[in-house]
């Protein structure tokens, strides 16, 4: 959930929040697929491809990541998956490729696929006004529409910039946060710009987003995932976190300690709670409560495909709100032909193909999910580790873990892996 990763244009997230999948939209267009390039998947077949990705996956594990999962699926047999971790990680835990993962910001695809299902259904309607649902909860909450909240136009300020998100974000607390109590947070600060002005990343959003699906379901956000999306596609790993327990086998997500906090990394990271481990510390029994509708699904590579095919195929909701889902604003008004939000859902075009997805991250965790428009292929990157890449605090992790993603793209297209990202 902390802001967008592992691109050119940190400059324009606040600290803290999440956006969408970081270098798979913001790199992977800046890197053609060049002459030179490696030979695609149904030239080499699925073992050159899996040996590439693994060399990259290993390059980052070599780079300073304790552990990296990678899932590819395109769509034309046996999926690619991958676990790499550094050896000192094993004393903690043996990653596999099916274990569970703090999803933070990939959660909003969920809230919103939930929102839509409440639309088909006649019982919300995306012009409504977040007062009709939340009287007295947001300022100038008349012009304010449930689809601003969706994609991003509301102005809302971001909650996770309030200090007092904090103690939480770095595991000091174990604070209970409701939709409403991360909503009021949000909305003491004046808001960044009038109601569907401009486009700007706000937790706030999902936040509402939360009170007003509990509003109208009647019932808490983590039974209505389980009833309407994970129990259908027997997702059975994936859940909305009601504390810090987890169900199944998990990664352990690390930062760095005190003593080796990289430069560029804020210093109240120094205060990271958790088990010291070979210079970081394990995060994993934190509470990831904070999140909430934007940011506390648990999930695995395995469940995300599916739960992405399910999506993007027709399977969770009706053609006319899935192009709503897929009906998007411009992330950078200056390029009106770059990278565009919907509802939940991002887009942006590659050497190889026009991809969807979000990605999320919180102390711990970094994942990257996308998919294609039919969601006939998916791929996942999930790295064990996440201040290194929220702050730019290593070079050479960011370089290989946008090497990584680039691969991760050009391999579910079934494409040629660029020659820059198959050095490594």
């Amino acid at each position: 959930m902390p802001r967008r990763v592992l691109s050119s244009d940190r400059a324009v997230r606040p600290r803290w929040t999440r956006t969408v999948v970081a270098s798979a939209l913001a790199v992977a267009a800046a890197f053609p697929v060049a002459a030179a390039a490696a030979p695609s998947a149904s030239q080499s077949g699925a073992g050159e491809q899996r040996a590439q990705l693994r060399q990259l996956a290993r390059t980052l594990v070599d780079a300073g990541a304790p552990g990296v999962l990678v899932r590819v699926d395109d769509g034309r047999g046996r999926p690619v998956e991958i676990a790499e971790q550094a050896a000192w990680s094993r004393r903690d835990h043996l990653l596999g490729v099916g274990d569970e993962f703090r999803v933070a910001s990939n959660t909003k695809t969920m809230m919103a696929t939930l929102v839509l299902q409440l639309v088909a259904e006649g019982k919300l309607d995306l012009t409504d006004p977040v007062e009709k649902w939340l009287p007295g909860k947001v300022p100038n909450g008349e012009a304010i529409t449930l689809r601003m909240l969706l994609n991003h136009t509301s102005g809302l300020f971001d909650y996770t910039e309030d200090p007092v998100l904090r103690p939480s974000l770095l595991g000091r607390s174990q604070r209970r946060w409701t939709s409403a109590d991360l909503l009021a947070v949000g909305v003491k600060h004046d808001p960044l710009f009038a109601p569907g002005a401009k486009w700007s990343y706000s937790n706030t959003n999902y936040a509402a987003i939360g009170a007003v699906v509990e509003q109208v379901t009647g019932t808490s956000l983590d039974v209505v995932l389980r009833d309407r999306i994970a129990r259908p596609l027997d997702l059975r790993h994936t859940y909305f976190a009601t504390d810090s327990t987890w169900r199944g086998p998990h990664a352990h997500g690390y930062e760095p300690d005190a003593a080796h906090l990289p430069p560029g990394v804020p210093p109240e990271f120094r205060d990271i709670a958790g088990v010291h481990r070979h210079g970081h510390v394990d995060v994993s029994d934190n509470d990831p409560g904070w999140g909430g509708a934007a940011g506390a699904v648990v999930s695995t590579t395995r469940d995300w495909s599916r739960f992405y095919t399910a999506l993007m195929s027709g399977k969770l909701l009706p053609p006319a709100q899935l192009a709503q889902m897929r009906t998007t604003v411009p992330v950078d008004p200056h390029q009106p032909d770059g990278p565009g939000y919907g509802l939940g859902i991002q887009t942006g075009p590659s050497a190889c193909g026009t991809f969807w997805g979000h990605d999320g991250g919180m102390p711990g965790y970094l994942s990257v999910n996308i998919t294609d428009r039919t969601g006939g292929r998916t791929a996942t990157m999930l790295v064990s580790t996440e201040s290194w890449a929220e702050f730019g605090a290593d070079p050479k992790m960011t370089e290989a873990a946008q090497s990584l993603q680039k691969a991760l793209i050009c391999s579910m297209f079934g494409k040629p892996v660029p020659a820059a990202a198959h050095a490594g």
